[in-house]
This record gives C-alpha cells, structure tokens and sequence, in this order.
C-alpha cells in the first residue's frame, strides 16, 4: 500500500507557509491525486518513531505502552469502502421502515409527521450517526473499547449493548415469521385467503381476488381470513396472559431457528463474510419495493391510498406526542445509540471519507421510509376500494401492517399472487437478515474486544444459540405482550438516555474542540457551526425534554381492553434498569482502579486512557504531534464563528499571542522526507 500527498501547496498548510498538514495525507479510499507518492507507512515505522522521539521523548509513552494483543493490531477491515456502505444501509433500512414507519406516520399526522422527522434527521439522527463513525474509525474500537476517550463513560458501551441484545432477541422473532409466510406463499393457493374451518371463525371473509365484498352490506364484526390466519394459526395469540404465555409454537421455533442459522453462517467469519452478504441485503430490497410499487399504483384505488399517506393533519404537528414518534422512528431506523455503527466504521481505513457515508444512509434511510409508505398505501387504498370499507379501518399497526395488510392486498393480485408474495417475504426476510447480522455482530465485536484471544466462531456460536433459546417466549401464544413491552423498554427507552450521556461525554468532558481537531486530523476537514451546535447543543438538551416527556406520560400497556399485567410490565423496568446501571457501575469501577485522591481519581477517569487515538503506530505519532501544534485559531476566542462571516466582519480567529514556530510540525516535514520538502519549494 501507497499513500499520497495532493501536490496543492496551499493545501493543509499553517498560515500559507506551505507546510503540509498530516491530517490531509489520503489513503487508498480516496480518489488519487497528482504528486509524489510516499513510502508504505509501515515501513517508515522504525524512521518515524526515532525521529519523533529524538524531539520530544516523553510525549509517546502512550505509543510504547500499547498492549500488543489490542486489536488495532490485527483488526479486520472491510474488503472495500462499497462493503462498509452497504453494511450500514443494510443495518438503517431494515423492517422497521416498511412496518413502523407507515403506520407511525399515518397515526401522527399523516404528510405533516414527515415535517418534524426531517427535522428530527437533519438535527439528531444524521449528526448522532456522524460522531458514532468518528469514533469507531478513530479508533478502530468497538462500542465499549472506544470509550477509552471518556472511561468514567465506559457502561455507555455495555448499556448500548445490551439494548441491542434486547431488541435482535425479538426482532428475529419478526424474521422468523416472514420465514414462516415465505414458504407458505409457495402453495397453490395463499393460505390465507380463504377461511380454513381448522382455524377460521363463524365471522371470517375470504381475502381473495375471487371474493366480491362490495355487495356485502355490513362488514362490522367480521374479520379477513388474513387477519384470522395471523392470529389464529401463526401465532395462535391469547389475550390473556394471566396464567403465562403457553409453549412455543413448533412451526415458528424451526423458523427462528433457521433465522439465527442463517445470521451465525454470515458472522462465522467477521467482516469478510457479513462484507460481501451486505451488497444482496442491501440492493435487493429496493428491487422488490419498485416493483411492487409499480404494480400498486396501477390498482384501482391505489390513489386514494397514497393521498391519505401524504395529506397532511396540520393539527398535530405541534403535539408534542409527534415529535416523540418522531425521535423514537430515527432512533429506531438509523440505528443510533445501540453500538452497531461505531462496530462498522471500526473496521474501516484511517482516513475513509465518512462524512459522504454519512449522508448517503441518512438519505436512503429516509427514501426507503417514504417509498414503502407509498407502496403499502397503494395497495391498501385497493384493499380498501375492493372492500368497501374505509382506509382507517384497513390499517394495521405494528406487524399487523406487514403481515395482516400487505398479505390481504396481496391477495387481491389477479396475477400469481404467490409471485409477489414470495418477492414481499423475501424482501422481508433479507432487510431484517441485514440489520440483525450488524446488531448481532456489535454484540460479538463487545465480547471479542474484551476476550481477544477467544476464537470468534465460537463467540458468535454462543450468541446465536442464546438468541434462539432467548427468543422462544415470542413465538409462544403470548409472546406478542412480551414483544410490545420489550420493544419499548429494550428499543426505546433506553436510548434516549444512552445517546445523551454519548453526546454529554464527547463535546462537554473530551471536549468539543478536541474532537473537532481529531476529525480534522483523521479526515482533512473542519467542521462547521452546524456540528458545533447539533453535538454541542442541541442533541444532548433535546434529548434530555423529550426523555422527560416520555416518562411523564408514560401509559400502561393495553391490548384489546386487556391490561397487561404488572409483572411484565416491570420485567420492562428491570430489563432498563439492567441496561442504564451499567453507566454508574462502570462509571464507579473507573473511579476505582485510579489512584491518589478521590478529586484525582474522578479527573483522572475523565481523562482520555493512552489507548485513545489511532492503532496504527506511525499514524498514532503523527496524531500526537498534531495535537501539539500551536494552531492560533484554535486558541481564539473566535473558534466558533464561521469562517465566511470573520471574513465579512474582518475578524482573523487569531489569538494575541504571538505566533511561533511549532516543532512538531517541523518533525512532521522531517519525517515525510522529499515528498513534502518539494510542497514547500
């Protein structure tokens, strides 16, 4: 491997003297530019660290102390950027934007929702996703090791964790049933569009193309064959859950179970198999989605449909419930807080431009999001056309939505409805194979992190096989109760308050000016106000309302009039309470084990450990000297003023002091040799 200077002379200079700058040395990952190309850093290891040391001695101790066995030295990488980007849209586009973000949307205010949640994306979503890259790519750490930044922050990482635990424990339940309605839709005729007397009740309706229900004058009471065979055969729900959720269903149990198979085969080898997997998670969904878009445009009806998706309920938008929805649905769908993108962006190149990464799941996230809207309102607007009723009465939410509404419409396709209906469950099965495999592999990436010389197929053998045991209460007749309070304990809940003690921890303990340099440093560019404001600001104060909010109105779950009963509603208790005291409990052990005075300890545990910074030996020098250049800008009081507007008001960003001469930067020229002493010509 090579790496290369861009031959600009003005180009990552100190005040136009024509010194090169190391924060804009480009690796492989970037588009090559013209100019000299400089030695393997690997092989300038032994010239760099002498040079180095011969001008400053005792600032690299952190170099030398660097356990041998961490893995910033045998790291996996991805086989090429494509793989990192399609690992995260496979990890942010996932079932929860064709069964959540449909329904949220229409129960919070239809087109209007779609106000706050761009908001909610440009201002928390995308920069939460943003700073998670930097630090797993800074530091080539997992969600818990990369807290060496802010170790009195280390239980963020396990928090972060075991919420991921929590939510891939029932969310390959939800595999495990588009598994189940994949090879069901093989049949000759979907078993779900007609009234099976082994399961159907006296009120049930065939869902089928065949059957005319126009003519019917009183729908009230009945339910759809597609609804019955949910409940009554897949499921087989109870109600009542007083006396326990009964045994799992066998048909489900070997379903989750090829679920978890297929999730282990991918994670068996890291990166380099879960790598090339993502490229068919990734692109094939968005294959299936057109095409049943194309065909539910064209139903009749499918018009009304989408004008009750967009059309917007101005009256709700201010409501406080929807901006909620809004942060719980970014959460939820890009994935922030949970660990698996700091995983991801660990595995990169030092210098991969994430930034673009960055915007591009973010947009695809959001696309998905509305084209699936669009295409489940299509096709319910026909089933709602071919029914008689109305589109509010059509519409299920939560797994109703992909296994109750889609099925029923899908039933009414006058041409091979199996066809479609194989592509649907297909393209379920592979957007939650997508988000599971990175959920799973944060988890893994923890205990291989903690545990380096333990083999990781084995790891991810144990995980896999507790997944399954674990997961066995959601295929029982009451698993659906335990899902529901699950998923708001272990996915939402939990969150808020990780992704605030995050930001807290970043911008105001590590501080947001270092953080800031180090991004400069790793990609070559600074960052503007907008950044500033979001990590700063407006994230961490946001966050902290809004989680106030949840708990203020906090409300019982409730199912058909059946109120869940206390006990399960405070295993959901337990289960976020098991997840935040590790914030307090890591936060005490950090404490712990420094030393000197107790006022020592806590400065010392908010300190960055020497295993903060990058892996790499030679980049890891450099980064030290940078950090010790005497940047005037950076020691203004002007540091967060954008530059076009000291350009209007003349204000320069320099401090009073005067200017010197920085020896690190002078050891930055020595080291690179030629390359760069031609720059400054």
């Amino acid at each position: 491997m090579s790496v290369k200077i861009c031959a600009d002379p003005n180009m990552g200079t100190k005040n136009g003297s024509g010194i090169p700058n190391a924060a804009f040395v480009l690796d492989d990952d970037d588009i090559s530019c013209k100019g000299p190309t400089l030695p393997a850093v690997q092989q300038q290891h032994k010239k760099t660290t002498s040079a180095i040391t011969s001008i400053s001695p005792d600032v690299f101790n952190s170099v030398e102390q660097m356990n041998e066995t961490d893995e910033g030295q045998q790291r996996d990488t991805w086989g090429n950027p494509v793989e990192f980007l399609m690992s995260c849209i496979s990890l942010s586009v996932g079932l929860g934007n064709i069964w959540r973000f449909p329904f949220t949307a229409y129960e919070n205010g239809g087109g209007a929702f779609l106000i706050p949640y761009l908001v909610v994306l440009l201002l928390i979503g995308k920069p939460l996703y943003f700073l998670e890259m930097i630090l797993g790519q800074f530091s080539s750490y997992g969600s818990v090791k990369v807290w060496a930044i802010v170790p009195l922050a280390k239980g963020v990482g396990y928090g972060g964790a075991l919420a991921t635990w929590f939510v891939v424990t029932y969310y390959c339940c939800l595999m495990a049933l588009t598994v189940f309605y994949f090879f069901s839709s093989f049949q000759s005729i979907l078993p779900w569009t007609i009234c099976d007397p082994a399961w159907a009740t006296l009120s049930c309706y065939n869902s089928s193309a065949a059957s005319n229900l126009t003519g019917i004058a009183n729908l009230t009471g009945r339910t759809s064959s597609a609804e019955e065979f949910f409940n009554n055969n897949v499921l087989q729900r109870i109600i009542n859950i007083d006396d326990g959720v009964g045994l799992p269903e066998w048909r489900l149990t070997l379903c989750l179970l090829f679920s978890w198979i297929i999730i282990a085969l991918i994670l068996m080898k890291g990166v380099a198999s879960s790598g090339k997997a993502a490229y068919f998670t990734a692109i094939f969904p968005y294959v299936v989605l057109v095409t049943l878009l194309i065909r539910g445009v064209t139903l009749e009806g499918a018009v009304d449909g989408i004008l009750f998706f967009i059309t917007p309920q101005w009256d709700k938008i201010l409501t406080p419930q929807v901006w909620y929805a809004a942060v719980t649905q970014c959460f939820f769908s890009l994935s922030v807080g949970f660990g698996p993108i700091i995983m991801n962006a660990s595995y990169n190149g030092f210098r991969h431009r994430i930034y673009r990464d960055a915007t591009i799941v973010s947009f695809m996230d959001t696309f998905t999001s509305l084209l699936a809207g669009v295409t489940i309102f299509s096709i319910l607007g026909n089933l709602a056309h071919e029914s008689g009723k109305s589109i509010e009465t059509v519409v299920q939410g939560g797994t109703g939505l992909a296994f109750i509404s889609y099925p029923e419409a899908i039933s009414k396709f006058d041409v091979v409805p199996q066809l479609f209906a194989v592509l649907f469950f297909l393209m379920l099965f592979t957007l939650g194979v997508g988000s599971a495999v990175s959920l799973t592999g944060c988890v893994i990436t923890v205990i291989c992190d903690a545990f380096p010389n333990w083999k990781r197929w084995i790891i991810t053998l144990v995980i896999c096989s507790t997944g399954f045991l674990l997961g066995l209460v959601y295929v029982t007749p009451g698993g659906q109760h335990v899902l529901d309070v699950v998923d708001f304990f272990g996915g939402g809940f939990i969150i808020f308050v990780i992704a605030v003690i995050e930001t807290i921890a970043i911008s105001w303990i590590y501080g947001l000016k270092n953080f800031l340099r180090d991004v400069e440093f790793m990609l070559g560019i600074r960052l503007g106000i907008y950044w500033k404001f979001t990590w700063g600001v407006f994230i961490p104060l946001s966050l902290m309302g809004i989680f106030i909010y949840s708990l203020a109105n906090f409300r019982t779950f409730v199912t058909e009039g059946y109120i869940y009963p206390a006990s399960l509603t405070g295993s959901g208790w337990v289960l976020a309470a098991l997840a935040l005291l590790q914030v307090p409990i890591w936060a005490g052990l950090a404490i712990y084990k420094r030393k000197g005075s107790l006022l020592d300890r806590l400065k010392a545990s908010l300190t960055p450990t020497d295993n903060w910074g990058p892996q790499d030996m030679a980049t890891r020098s450099q980064w030290i000297l940078y950090k010790q250049e005497d940047y005037s800008e950076h020691q203004s009081w002007a540091w967060w003023i954008p530059k076009c507007i000291k350009k209007i008001i003349k204000i320069d960003g320099h401090s009073f002091k005067s200017g010197r001469g920085s020896q690190s930067t002078a050891a930055i020229v020595q080291l690179d040799g030629p390359a760069i002493g031609n720059n400054n010509k």
